[in-house]
Formats: structure tokens, sequence, C-alpha cells
């Protein structure tokens, strides 16, 4: 089979690429999810707030997700659902195996790598104790109950204040369950504020920072487990453990950009957010290879996984028609109190409207400043009022801003 852009994955990313592939002119555009629906992961986002940037309205996942499955159905671009893509060749060749098709292999012009994230799981992060049934994590929790119609328990520990988290202890709450708390390493919470607020504050949910679960209890079902304060260098402080009787721990402990296929085709990846290095366009290091959504970095809004997603798609229809060829390109690279930013490579030539980036605090701060600098020259600032690790900062650099730049790097800060 060939095709000008082949999308990997039917989420809010990859649907976004495929269709802005297919508005800017690409002929074959093939979308290959290896879920039996399309939708991705916010078809079991039962819960509002998708789309306030987007569309102005606070959707449910699957509602936000039926805006781009109908324009879908508007379209001939191509899907192939239950197709998982087993090897992507850097000469853009995927292998794709499929109950209905078989093998296949696809030849592409141009590729958008758009597979998601994953969740950290209790190996990841050297949980002890025994191995008992009851343990899940806060997206495996979430498609029990919304999608499966299945309570995994009734007396509740979360360890971890991600976002996941924080809506599956309102969620178990409203099913009946009895949420204990919630448990964070860290000493601040690692969710969006108002998620803090909605999901805990309103129901009576205590958050319980610099705290940890240190040992799990029970043979074959989980009967209970143990809890202790941490000091500043994460290490459990003696004396303050405590006993929590329980049959479910909950684990919402960080996600991980989904690479196997970009590493394995040879894209180069970013040692911090996980995902493939990118510039302008959202094209990688391999030639006729973009990415775009939690593939490239966890965003904490779908609304910019959905804008990664039309850029990638557009871009890669361009590189499909021989429009779009690498070439020089300056550095982005995070300055003081960023940990990351997007894009990490700028072809300043290639931007006539602006080109967003995105980017993620190491620490809270208030009244804040994020300010770009070339050569030591500032080019743009803007006030933040609070900054914090959980929600991303985005804004936009204008061609202007960018002929400022001239030839030098960019350095981003936030102080």
């Amino acid at each position: 089979m060939n095709v000008d852009v082949a999308v990997v994955g039917g989420g809010p990313a990859g649907l976004a690429a495929a269709l802005a592939a297919k508005e800017a002119g690409a002929p074959r555009v093939l979308v290959l999810e290896r879920d039996f629906e399309l939708g991705g992961i916010l078809q079991q986002c039962v819960h509002d707030g998708f789309g306030l940037l987007r569309f102005g309205e606070r959707l449910p996942g699957p509602a936000y997700m039926q805006r781009y499955i109908d324009a879908l159905a508007q379209t001939d671009v191509q899907v192939l659902t239950d197709s998982m893509v087993l090897e992507l060749t850097p000469e853009r060749i995927l292998y794709v195996a499929s109950p209905a098709a078989g093998l296949l292999a696809v030849q592409a012009g141009a590729v958008v790598l758009a597979m998601g994230c994953r969740e950290r799981t209790r190996n990841q992060i050297w949980l002890p104790g025994t191995r008992p049934a009851g343990i899940f994590t806060a997206g495996a929790v979430q498609r029990y109950i919304n999608m499966e119609g299945i309570l995994p328990g009734r007396r509740v520990v979360i360890l971890g204040s991600g976002d996941v988290g924080l809506i599956m202890a309102r969620r178990l709450t409203l099913e009946g369950a009895e949420v204990e708390g919630v448990y964070e390493v860290m000493p601040q919470p690692g969710g969006l504020t108002r998620n803090i607020v909605q999901c805990l504050e309103d129901y009576n949910i205590p958050l319980h920072l610099s705290h940890t679960v240190v040992d799990i209890h029970g043979e074959k079902r989980l009967t209970g487990v143990t809890v202790a304060q941490v000091g500043p260098d994460r290490r459990p402080v003696p004396g303050t453990e405590r006993y929590i009787p329980c049959d479910t721990l909950v684990l919402s402990v960080g996600l991980i950009p989904e690479n196997e296929l970009s590493r394995g085709a040879g894209v180069e990846l970013h040692p911090v957010t996980g995902g493939p290095v990118v510039d302008e366009s959202m094209a990688t290091g391999l030639p006729g290879v973009f990415a775009a959504g939690n593939a490239v970095a966890v965003f904490d809004l779908v609304d910019y996984v959905s804008a990664t997603g039309e850029v990638a798609g557009r871009s890669a229809a361009r590189y499909a028609a021989g429009e779009l060829r690498d070439g020089p390109a300056l550095a982005v690279q995070p300055g003081a109190n960023v940990s990351f930013v997007l894009p990490q490579r700028l072809h300043p030539e290639r931007v006539h409207a602006g080109v967003a980036f995105y980017l993620r605090v190491k620490e809270s701060k208030e009244r804040a400043q994020v300010v770009v600098r070339a050569g030591g020259e500032v080019v743009k600032t803007l006030l933040q009022v609070v900054v914090r690790p959980p929600e991303m900062i985005s804004f936009t650099l204008t061609a202007s801003e960018l002929a400022r730049a001239g030839a030098a790097d960019l350095v981003v800060s936030v102080e």
C-alpha cells in the first residue's frame, strides 16, 4: 500500500494531523489505530473540561473526539482500526499487523507519529511489598469504571497527584467508594490547580504532600498499605509510618511518551521530555517523519495536543508534496527555571505567521516573566501571574520577533 501521509494513532493528535494533512492537499491519507475504534484515551475520559481553548466549551472527552471523528467521516481519509504498527523504517515503510488484513507494508511519503503516552507502573517507581491483586494505574481504573462498568474496589488509597489520579479520586467517590486520601511524594501537587479544587477539596478528600507508600500488604488481594512522610531527599522519615487498611491502590505517578516505534526507527529522543526532538513544523530529525501530541511531550491540555497535530499534519502534507525539506536550524534551549521547551529546533525563514512554543517550569513562582533571548538580547517577554510545574506555558513568537533574533540560538527562561 502506498500513501502520501500515514498517521500512527487515532487519538486527538492523530485525527487533527490527518484532517490537517487532507486540508493541506495530501491526496492519500491513512490513519492507523491499534484500538478497535478511534478516539484514543479521551473515549474513557467522561468528565468535562476538554476544548476550552479550541471550542470555547467544557466538553467531555468523547464529545471532544466525536467532533474530529465526524469531520474525518466527511473526508476520504482511510482509517484502519485494530491495526498495530510493528515497525517504522527510516525509509518510511510501516509494517502493520491486523486481524482483518493480516500483515501490511505501507510506504508513506511522510509519517506522523501520534502514539500518545502511557502510565508509569509499580515496577517503574520501585514500590516494595507483596504483589497482590488490587493495584491499578489511574488510567486502568478509569477504563474499568467508565468503559466496562466495573468498580475495582471499595476502600481506596491513591499514590501520586497527577491529573488522572485526582479525577479518579472524585469518580471513585461518586461511585460509592471510600477514598482515604491522595499521597504525593513531592512537596507540591502534581496536577492542575482546578483538579485539586474540583476533585479533592470539593469532596473533602485529603491530599498528603511529601508522603509516599513504603509497603504493600496482602497475599491474593490487597489488604492495606503503609505510608510515611518523606524528607527533602524523598526518603521516608523513620517513625512516621502509618498503616492504612484498603483493598485498592491507585497509581497516578506520571506519564511517559510512547516512542518504541520512534526509537526503533532511529528518531532522536529528548532526555527530558522522552519524546522526539522536533522543529517548528513538528519534524523529527528523521527525514519525512513528524511527531505530535503526547508522543512528543506530556501536555496538560488536549487543545495543545490537537494544535501540534495540525502543525504536524500540514507539514507532513508539504513534505510528501516535495515542498518542505530540512536545512540548518537554530537551537532553542531551556534557560533558568525551565525544564524543557518545544520546539527544540527552529528554521526562522519558514515562520510567516508565528510559531507556538510550549514549556514547563521547574519551580513554582509568583509574578514571573517568560523571557526569550537571542545572543543575550531580549526578543520577547511575557508576564505570568503564577507559574507551576504541572501547568504548561504556551506563547507565540511572531515572524518580526524572530527577525530580531537574527542567526543566534534562542534561550527561554522564566524569571
